[in-house]
């Protein structure tokens, strides 16, 4: 499970983007540097799950800062393991890239072959190269070859228009989506992961709880499976956004990782947030996209900005978060809610932003 025994262990935490292995598209995970390992975990609804995702062992690691390999994310760091796997890892800034490798390395050095944890013993990662996974969904869409959604019974409960486990491995080896059922089970987690897919049904849904990537989706043909309500509604129109290029001209005065509530559905996302001055603007990005244009942003003047508490519940906030909130409300009266990593973050940027708003 690689849960963290010791918080005095922990030598540096934080968002981090990273690439991902089986699809080579980017998510931002929580990342947790231990003297030995790194584990990366999910953030869902404002909290960090309790289980990480993945970890990284540290043991003859080999770091490379900057990494040159992506021309438009200048602030990657490429980590490389014992076995040759990489990780790509993107930070916020220049500053924090050199200090996550500053304190990756340091960590490696100090390593010794002796304390080295045992990699295990299971597969090592695939990669799936040229796969989209919204074209697979698609796929199983489809009327005439897409997977069959049928009515299942576990446990006397009844669950409608589901699939199971071994069902979809079948079908994505029938299709060559894949060629074996070890890459079938690797691609119905990515599907999973990215919200696809969802588990129904006491068994599949227990299997998450195991906290490895790889052991949640069961080829098994008593676990259930489903379509998420995310994606049978992808079909939403999306708002472009109009930006002037006096927006962008200012001076970069800070910015960083936060997690802020959508205004429609209220589910948390990272973004990165940058702050600018002359003229005042906040303008927040999706670091998963690559063209690296602003998804919203306001002016700052006449903003009112302030800090929410950490006990209690609040109007408008969803979700159960982890504190370290604050509020903004536009000149047009549009609340923004805004989670920043400790109270020593949400300080910062609250100083900052007041100073734009007169």
């Amino acid at each position: 499970m690689d849960a963290i025994q010791d918080e005095n262990a922990i030598l540096k935490e934080g968002f981090l983007v990273k690439r991902g292995h089986i699809v080579h598209n980017w998510k931002t995970r929580w990342f947790v540097l231990l003297p030995d390992r790194l584990l990366y975990y999910r953030y869902e609804g404002g909290k960090r799950e309790s289980c990480p995702r993945g970890k990284v062992f540290l043991a003859d690691c080999k770091v490379t800062c900057p990494c040159l390999e992506y021309e438009n994310r200048p602030m990657v760091i490429k980590l490389k393991t014992q076995k040759s796997t990489e990780y790509f890892l993107e930070a916020c800034s220049r500053e924090q890239r050199d200090t996550w490798a500053s304190s990756i390395t340091a960590a490696i050095h100090t390593l010794r072959p002796a304390q080295a944890p045992k990699p295990d013993p299971e597969h090592s990662p695939i990669e799936l190269h040229n796969v989209s996974l919204s074209q697979v969904a698609d796929s199983m869409h489809d009327i005439h070859s897409g997977i069959k959604l049928m009515n299942h019974i576990e446990q006397g409960s009844s669950f409608k228009k589901c699939f199971t486990g071994s069902a979809l491995v079948d079908w994505l080896v029938s299709l060559n989506f894949v060629v074996t059922r070890f890459e079938a089970v690797t691609l119905s987690s990515a599907l999973m992961d990215e919200n696809f897919v969802k588990p129904i049904g006491i068994k599949s849904i227990e299997a998450i709880r195991s906290g490895e990537l790889s052991d949640q989706f069961l080829d098994d043909s008593t676990a259930l499976y489903t379509f998420t309500e995310r994606y049978k509604r992808k079909a939403s129109v999306k708002h472009e956004v109009s930006l002037s290029a006096v927006e962008l001209s200012g001076r970069v005065v800070i910015q960083g990782y936060l997690l802020k509530q959508g205004h429609n559905r209220k589910s948390w996302k990272v973004r990165l947030f940058i702050l600018r001055a002359e003229p005042g603007y906040l303008h927040y990005y999706d670091p998963s996209r690559d063209d690296h244009r602003p998804v919203g942003g306001f002016p700052l003047r006449g903003c009112l900005v302030s800090a929410l508490e950490d006990n209690g519940v609040h109007s408008g906030v969803k979700g159960k978060l982890q504190g370290n909130l604050f509020k903004i409300i536009t000149q047009n009266d549009i609340h923004y809610y805004i989670q920043a990593t400790s109270k020593e973050e949400r300080l910062e940027w609250i100083s900052a932003l007041k100073q734009l708003t007169c």
